[in-house]
């Protein structure tokens, strides 16, 4: 077992064996690029990420929504490479490539066998550093945006997901939609998501990270190779860029309801209140106290709601987090009439377990349960590389399986009681989608609960 290594930013070459003998490995180029890999025993694939640290939240000079829009363009083509290039490069050895804008951060990443490793980096590399952003495939992508934002429009979660961050987190800019409203795509404009692009997509803002088969002297070499050959000085020195600030938010601090009325066959409820940064020590036993609650088939919100009520066929509950803030929510589809009950039994069982806690048993069940868990999910190589960037870009922490596992086993029924009782005397804020009387949502957020003071 590892145990937690800190990725420091003035330290230029790092490696280590993780668990499972994996080894992990990170070099922090004189440009101011940080390149990750660990390299996988026996893998025959590999995964590739160019994660720029930039975001919905970053869209302080631009219309809300752009940083999503240059996320489409960067895949319609380069100098060199025209969009249907880019396609073919990976259609043609059975690889996939896809890319994914988040509040904090946007990355473009590949899968490929591991011999065609250095292709897929070639071409990320040219999408981020050489993107012609066409003028015409501007306006063509616009319509291509607004078309996907009609779409979640038509799907009642992801309404209610959407509207629960604006409800809970106010006019802090995490409360923003990540692909911005059909007003503010309609008034981007070329020029300030070109300026957005120059400004944030350098040297110092690219971490490159790599999981599977592979070498990491041959990804560094590959991928700083690749950089120049797009376009940047690699010569030139520079300091990384800083991770995001950790000090808590002053979020403003209340109880919101809202009401989406929509003639559905099934309403959305859900109930969300300000959660844990991501770098909080009490972090595991959220984990813990969320997965209890409504992290799978066994959780109390699936039995309560689903097995003996019959009142859903999904109910859960999750954690967002951020550098500064975050939510905790539950969620549940029903019929427009079991709504009011639904979000009484979710928040009946989240003060439920304020008040007398969790079990020995669900303590066992639930450790087991994130240990398969995380054994199946490092089976990919896509998921450790997703691992290698968060953990560079949010915490600079690295934490292998078998630590965070221990940190797990640490975790006391006390801690996950403690966790569920200042959620529960947080300001609950509530959302329904769907066929219900308007102000439902309104009515949901009064507290019956009063603090206890523990």
């Amino acid at each position: 077992m590892s145990p937690a290594v800190n990725f420091d930013l003035t330290t230029p070459e790092l490696s280590f064996t993780a668990s499972g003998d994996a080894i992990v490995s990170r070099t922090v180029h004189h440009s101011g690029v940080r390149i990750l890999t660990e390299e996988v025993p026996g893998a025959l694939s590999a995964s590739v990420g160019f994660w720029i640290a930039v975001g919905s939240r970053d869209e302080d000079t631009v219309a809300y929504g752009s940083t999503h829009f240059l996320e489409h363009l960067l895949f319609k083509g380069t100098t060199t490479r025209s969009a249907l290039d880019i396609a073919v490069a990976f259609d043609e050895v059975g690889g996939e490539h896809n890319a994914m804008t988040a509040k904090e951060h946007t990355c473009y990443y590949a899968k490929v066998q591991d011999h065609d490793l250095g292709m897929a980096i070639d071409v990320l590399a040219d999408m981020v550093v050489d993107s012609v952003l066409d003028p015409h495939e501007f306006d063509v992508e616009r319509t291509v945006i607004l078309e996907e934002l009609a779409m979640a429009d038509d799907d009642p979660s992801d309404v209610a997901h959407e509207r629960v961050m604006e409800t809970v987190l106010g006019s802090h800019v995490l409360g923003r939609p990540i692909g911005g409203n059909p007003e503010t795509i309609k008034a981007a404009t070329r020029d300030s998501v070109m300026a957005h692009y120059q400004r944030y997509y350098t040297p110092s803002e690219l971490v490159v990270t790599a999981a599977g088969g592979l070498s990491h002297e041959v990804v560094v070499a590959r991928v700083l190779s690749a950089l120049e050959a797009s376009g940047w000085d690699m010569s030139t020195r520079s300091d990384p860029a800083p991770r995001r600030s950790s000090e808590p938010a002053a979020l403003e601090v209340a109880a919101r309801g809202l009401t989406v009325t929509r003639p559905l066959e099934q309403a959305v409820v859900a109930l969300a209140t300000p959660g844990l940064r991501a770098s909080d020590e009490r972090r595991h036993a959220f984990a813990v106290m969320s997965q209890v609650l409504g992290g799978g088939m066994s959780s109390r919100l699936f039995q309560e709601v689903r097995e003996k009520r019959g009142l859903a066929y999904s109910v859960y509950s999750y954690g967002a987090s951020y550098a500064d803030a975050g939510v905790f929510g539950m969620a549940g589809g029903t019929s427009p009439g079991s709504a009011h009950e639904v979000a009484t039994v979710m928040k009946d069982e989240l003060f439920r377990m304020a008040d007398s806690g969790i079990t020995a048993d669900e303590l066992t069940r639930t450790i087991g349960s994130v240990a398969g868990g995380s054994a199946l999910a490092l089976e990919n190589s896509d998921a450790r590389m997703i691992r290698l960037g968060r953990a560079e870009l949010n915490t600079g922490e690295f934490v292998d399986r078998d630590e965070g596992l221990a940190r797990l086993s640490q975790v006391t029924r006390e801690a996950v009681q403690s966790m569920a009782e200042d959620l529960a005397n947080g300001p609950l804020s509530a959302v329904v989608v769907g066929a219900v009387p308007e102000g439902m949502a309104e009515s949901l957020t009064e507290q019956p609960r009063v603090a206890t003071g523990r």
